[in-house]
């Protein structure tokens, strides 16, 4: 088994506080309106805090796949957010799970800096280029969806 880490940091237009709300409590109820193939997140274990397994369920060319989304640690004082994908067949076979460890700080201008440690915890001690790039874009790609939902609807 090895453990791949890596970071990424994403600036944003959004106050702190505010993207960290729609990036955490309201994750749920945005991520199926943002991004596309994401029809569902259920929680299937727990009551939203640590501990809590959510199940994200997508549809990809008409093949319906799922991740286990558990979440590690939430630390509102400090807009920090730590979770893992633990499985289900949207996790890539060659990993156990990919672990985040996620922080929202003050960025210029009123917005925000959204900072991420990632780690890829893999069966064996490889990984694919592939698989880390993949994971980056979505990640990526999900930063950028819940702030244009955020910037797009003011009020929410």
């Amino acid at each position: 088994m090895g453990i791949f880490a890596f970071q990424n940091e994403e600036s944003s237009n959004v106050a702190p506080a505010k993207l960290y709300k729609a990036l955490t409590k309201y994750y749920d109820e945005i991520i199926p309106k943002v991004i596309e193939p994401i029809q569902s997140v259920e929680i299937v274990e727990g009551n939203g805090g640590p501990g809590t397994i959510k199940k994200i369920t997508a549809v990809h060319d008409g093949h319906t796949s799922f991740v286990l989304h558990k979440v590690d640690a939430i630390d509102e004082a400090n807009l920090a957010y730590d979770y893992s994908i633990i499985g289900g067949a949207g996790l890539d076979e060659t990993l156990e799970k990919i672990t985040f460890e996620s922080k929202i700080l003050a960025g210029p201008d009123g917005g925000s800096i959204g900072k991420i440690n990632i780690k890829f915890h893999t069966k064996g001690d490889v990984l694919s280029e592939t698989v880390r790039d993949q994971a980056k874009f979505k990640g990526i790609g999900l930063f950028k969806a819940v702030e244009g939902y955020v910037l797009a609807h003011p009020d929410y």
